[in-house]
């Protein structure tokens, strides 16, 4: 009857005792009920406690679910009756919950064995994560990585990079050496498919690291890896800094030690892919622990490129000293170790434009050996940049074989073709744009000219001149003809691709093409063309410019007011520099770019003085500029490459070409218009030799130091310049008394090389004329903007002259044959001046003073009577007594004159 009540809530007696029993019998009756219960509490609670952990908390459950169980009210007989085991267990673990159970305190035995049972389950709950004690994350945090999940990543990336290196270590094996012994040869060829040369010969002769100088050894560390010996094989923060910038846009970059560019040279290749610098990477890695630092630098000298066909130090040291390595000293140690950087662009005899850059890396290596301890500063303070010697090439280099290569290799690396590095490869077949009739031809026109004038025995100045010459098919952009020198063998630096020489006065048609495409005006807001007249006025200042400029004319000779059209024919700089500031010096700039000048050209600047030619553009980059007027104002970058195929089969993608309308036609053949002039009655008479149409500039560099004729026709724009350099030190040297002549001015040899060559390189061929579309209001006469009789120079007789007529400067009158004693004076190398001029001398083409209304006598070059109409604006000047035209631009003076106007030129 006593358990009765207890079966339903059987699992709750664990935790709330009974009511106390009224008699003795029922108190045994729920002893053993209790019993039975505590027995089965200790064990569930027992088996609660084995499943938190081993941490003692079974232990305290136990004991605090035994106590609790067995804490009933029990009456004060039980333990007489209990046996003696009983006794035993009720004395240890019942008694102390009996006293307060027997006094009637029921409810502490109850808070006691919840109390138990709540710390084993805390105890469970801690030693399984306890999560019922931490609040849970809400919000934000949530989405945060805890710090178990933050270390268990960074854990599993490294395993993950630690068995990737690993097995990359294990995949990659050190290869056999790349077989350059077997490279193929380069083949050019002409655009016929004929031969001009083969290069990919191997200049390279192995050498130990003891017959390398120190200063060498230390020096190329000092460029490419001070730290060689230190540190590791690789570099990973290089490598990574390397990639950034690359990312960045800033150029490819270089994070490789030197055992890693060693690896490249020697067992990969110059292939810029990540499979090849995986391999490079862990190949450093087995090369550095299989192979000493002086084995490994070794190797590097030997394989390096240094330029000039040269691989390994040995070979550089004899291609730009000849000297061996062991006698390299830090001077020229250091210019051979910034050479491996860039070993075409740092060449400062191939390259003269690059010589600033150049030091700037030769400093950089001398200041890394000082810094290292390598070199004293003491020493280091005296050392003198030494000149490299001319380059000695292979005899299938020579003639004018091995210039063309150097500018087709020059041509394909500028325009990102093909690296040079590739080049070395060997295999290509490249098929160029030139013509070999039209080479043939420059060459021989040169040859005649100038080489076979010159006397080098007994004229110094002649071992001074140099030639440089180029060719462009307006309509094509193609390069068709090139000369780059005497012998390549001999002459190491192309003539025809230099940068280092001003162009003088055959900018100047540059700045007149702006002034048309423009719109623009002179001060006094009148507009430019062929026939507005300016002020020719010597060291005249330049108007409505923030600066003070007052250029010089040739001879210092003055002209009053002069039109566009004349000033062109006899080069007039106090006209040009105040036409470009007319202009805007900016806009000249940008005009010439458009045409086809480099627009990083050395002293390109925005000021006047742009207009007198102080740029030092090459040869080719001035032949395509002129094309571009040619091809009436439409440019497309030159282009002297048609075909290039990788081992007879692969072909190589060419940039597309593309044509744009640089400037205006109207602003382009009105340039043509008053180029013609130049040829038939200005400084350019030389080239109507070529029995063609043609238009072009003569052009003098400061001293003297070039001349140049710029010239074409429609079916060819050709560009020559005559330089002075000294062999031995490269400094530019004057042209004065060269091939016998006083002076060589842009009319003289330029341009009779151009006129022999045009024609012959164009014979068998249809004569075509210009095809024009001039500026409005081009063939209009402008009236001065002052009195003729004000202006100087405007002096001569009006017999005979047709106000305002365009002669064209031809001598209608006057027997072909001249005066004997008549001199041919040098005006950029043409003749003399037609009318006007120097107010004294009435022009050094002769006519007469101001105010002799008599004209000039028989055989002189008639000018106008001051307060007449002037000159025709086609440069012609007035009539001489008999009623003829005085020849224009032959400088002819008569006997009586000859020493007066003798050796007139302009810029």
């Amino acid at each position: 009857m006593s358990d009765e009540p207890q079966q339903p809530n059987q699992g709750v007696a664990d935790h709330q005792p009974p009511a106390a029993p009224e008699t003795r019998g029922e108190a045994e009756s729920g002893t053993e009920s209790r019993t039975e219960s505590g027995t089965r509490s200790e064990a569930e609670n027992e088996a609660r406690g084995e499943t938190a952990t081993a941490t003692g908390s079974a232990t305290l459950s136990r004991t605090a679910n035994a106590t609790g169980s067995a804490a009933v009210n029990e009456p004060p007989g039980r333990t007489a009756n209990a046996t003696p085991n009983q006794r035993a267990n009720l004395t240890a673990n019942e008694t102390p919950n009996r006293t307060p159970n027997a006094t009637g305190s029921a409810p502490l035995s109850q808070t006691a064995h919840a109390t138990a049972n709540e710390a084993g389950i805390a105890a469970a709950d801690e030693a399984g994560g306890g999560k019922a004690g931490r609040p849970r994350r809400t919000g934000w945090r949530r989405a945060l990585p805890t710090w178990r999940m933050v270390l268990g990543g960074f854990l599993t990336a490294m395993l993950l990079v630690i068995g990737a290196f690993l097995l990359g270590y294990s995949m990659v094996k050190i290869p056999p050496a790349n077989a350059m012994a077997v490279k193929q040869a380069n083949v050019y060829l002409y655009a016929d498919g004929s031969e001009i040369a083969r290069d990919g010969e191997i200049n390279r002769e192995n050498v130990t690291l003891s017959q390398v100088s120190k200063d060498a050894q230390h020096a190329v560390l000092a460029a490419e890896d001070r730290d060689f010996y230190t540190e590791s094989a690789v570099d990973p923060k290089a490598m990574l800094r390397a990639g950034w910038n690359t990312a960045l846009g800033k150029g490819k970059q270089s994070g490789s030690t030197i055992t890693q560019q060693y690896v490249k040279n020697y067992y990969l290749g110059q292939e810029q892919t990540v499979t090849r610098k995986v391999k490079e990477f862990f190949i450093s890695i087995k090369l550095d622990r299989s192979q000493s630092k002086d084995e490994i630098l070794q190797g590097y000298l030997n394989t390096s490129y240094f330029g000039r066909n040269a691989y390994g130090i040995q070979a550089a040291a004899q291609a730009y000293y000849g000297v061996k390595a062991k006698d390299l000293d830090p001077a020229r140690a250091a210019y051979l170790a910034a050479l491996v950087n860039a070993p075409s662009e740092f060449d400062v005899v191939a390259h003269p434009e690059n010589k600033s850059v150049a030091l700037a890396r030769w400093n950089y290596v001398l200041d890394g050996m000082v810094k290292k301890g390598w070199l004293p500063a003491s020493q280091r303070a005296g050392i003198k940049f030494p000149m490299p010697r001319d380059a000695t090439a292979p005899t299938g280099m020579s003639g004018q074989r091995g210039y063309i290569v150097r500018a087709v290799k020059d041509y394909l690396a500028t325009n990102k073709i093909l690296e040079e590095s590739q080049l070395e490869a060997g295999g290509y077949q490249i098929t160029t744009t030139l013509q070999k009739r039209n080479q043939d031809a420059l060459v021989k026109a040169v040859d005649d000219q100038v080489m076979n004038k010159l006397d080098r025995k007994n004229r110094k100045v002649d071992n001074y001149v140099r030639a440089g010459a180029a060719s462009i098919d307006p309509k094509t952009g193609e390069l068709v003809a090139m000369y780059g020198g005497i012998d390549y063998v001999k002459q190491y630096t192309n003539n025809a691709t230099r940068r280092d020489f001003q162009v003088g006065s055959t900018f100047k048609p540059f700045v007149f093409t702006s002034a048309v495409q423009n719109g623009s005006a002179t001060q006094d807001g009148r507009p430019i063309t062929p026939n507005t007249y300016y002020d020719g006025t010597n060291k005249r200042p330049v108007q409505g410019w923030g600066g003070s400029y007052a250029p010089e004319n040739e001879d210092q000779r003055s002209y009053g007011n002069i039109t566009v059209r004349e000033a062109t024919d006899k080069s007039v700089n106090s006209v040009y520099a105040q036409m470009a500031a007319d202009v805007g010096s900016e806009k000249v700039k940008d005009t010439a770019v458009a045409l086809g000048l480099p627009a990083d050209t050395k002293d390109l600047t925005g000021t006047p003085s742009i207009a007198l030619g102080v740029a030092t553009a090459s040869v080719v980059d001035m032949a395509d500029a002129y094309a571009t007027v040619a091809n009436h104002g439409k440019h497309a970058q030159y282009t002297m490459i048609k075909k290039i195929t990788k081992d007879g089969a692969d072909t190589i993608e060419l940039p597309k070409r593309t044509e744009s309308q640089a400037v205006s036609r109207e602003a382009a053949d009105t340039t043509t218009s008053i180029l013609r002039s130049v040829v038939q009655n200005g400084t350019a008479t030389a080239a109507q030799a070529a029995g063609r149409p043609a238009a072009g500039k003569t052009g003098t560099a400061e001293e003297d130091q070039a001349a140049w004729f710029a010239g074409y026709t429609p079916e060819l724009a050709t560009v020559v310049s005559v330089m002075g350099q000294d062999p031995d030190t490269a400094h530019h040297k004057s042209l004065y008394e060269a091939m016998g002549l006083p002076r060589v001015n842009g009319g003289g040899p330029p341009a009779q090389i151009w006129a022999q060559y045009t024609g012959d390189a164009l014979k068998d061929t249809p004569v075509t004329d210009f095809d024009l579309q001039l500026q409005p209001g081009a063939d209009q006469i402008q009236p001065p903007p002052s009195e003729p009789g004000d202006n100087p120079g405007d002096g001569g007789t009006d017999d005979g002259s047709t106000p305002g007529a365009d002669t064209g400067g031809q001598d209608q009158g006057q027997d072909p044959g001249q005066d004997p004693g008549q001199n041919q004076g040098q005006g950029d190398g043409g003749t003399g001046d037609t009318n006007g001029g120097d107010p004294t001398t009435g022009g050094a083409g002769g006519g007469t003073p101001p105010g002799d209304p008599t004209g000039g006598e028989s055989g002189d070059v008639g000018g106008t009577q001051p307060g007449g109409p002037g000159g025709v604006p086609g440069g012609a000047g007035g009539t001489t007594p008999g009623g003829g035209a005085g020849p224009s631009g032959d400088g002819g003076a008569n006997t009586g004159l000859q020493g007066v106007f003798s050796g007139r030129t302009s810029p």
